[in-house]
């Protein structure tokens, strides 16, 4: 899976934390995979949102790296900078916004890889993009997005010319593109679900609308 696969993340070390500086290199590979989807109207503004939300916090990072070393870092001392503000602001909040943005992508790929499809139409991904959607972002969009989101399933893809897409145009036997696609999320799986929990434990999620 060339998109997926062409930067490698670090392992989850034992002790959950992820060091800045990999995770930002490792993740800025990841937006094109919204071209992807097509629907320029909708996923266009997601993958933006996904870039813009890693510049800030690298710019964050940038500003004194050793401070900033780990996501953990980041979120304390931004606590102990921004005080009641927290965590509306800074690269905390870019950090719980790109969380879902990847989180939406994990499940809609990990969706496919498991199998799950309509069954009369086992080469569209709806299925699969609607799990993805009602699991990450639904809760966090106004009636409006929401509809917009619910709206662009049925111009998404057919399941085989994205995984064509994900190997830039080479074709390969679907069974492949899988197991690529299982090597992807064993890798990036774990690295989210340790954010989420991180995020969970400090007190740091939004549930605001965007």
């Amino acid at each position: 899976m060339a998109l997926l696969l062409e930067h490698e993340f670090k392992p989850l070390p034992a002790d959950k934390q992820i060091e800045t500086l990999p995770f930002l290199e490792a993740v800025a590979h990841l937006p094109p995979f919204f071209d992807c989807l097509g629907t320029p109207i909708v996923y266009s503004p997601v993958k933006a949102d996904l870039t813009g939300n890693i510049k800030k916090i690298r710019a964050v990072y940038d500003s004194n790296p050793a401070k900033f070393k780990t996501l953990q870092n980041i979120l304390e001392v931004e606590k102990e900078m921004h005080g009641s503000a927290w965590p509306k602001i800074g690269a905390t909040l870019a950090l719980m916004w790109l969380k879902r943005g990847l989180k939406f992508m994990l499940v809609l790929l990990q969706s496919i890889s498991d199998g799950e499809r309509d069954e009369e139409h086992p080469n569209l991904i709806r299925v699969n993009a609607m799990k993805a959607y009602e699991i990450a972002l639904r809760r966090y969009h106004g009636w409006m997005l929401q509809k917009l989101f619910t709206g662009s399933v049925y111009a998404l893809p057919y399941k085989s010319d994205l995984l064509k897409a994900l190997e830039k145009g080479r074709e390969v036997k679907e069974e492949e593109s899988i197991e690529k696609i299982h090597q992807f999320l064993s890798r990036v799986t774990p690295i989210l679900d340790a954010i989420y929990e991180m995020y969970t434990k400090m007190n740091a999620e939004l549930s605001y609308k965007a």
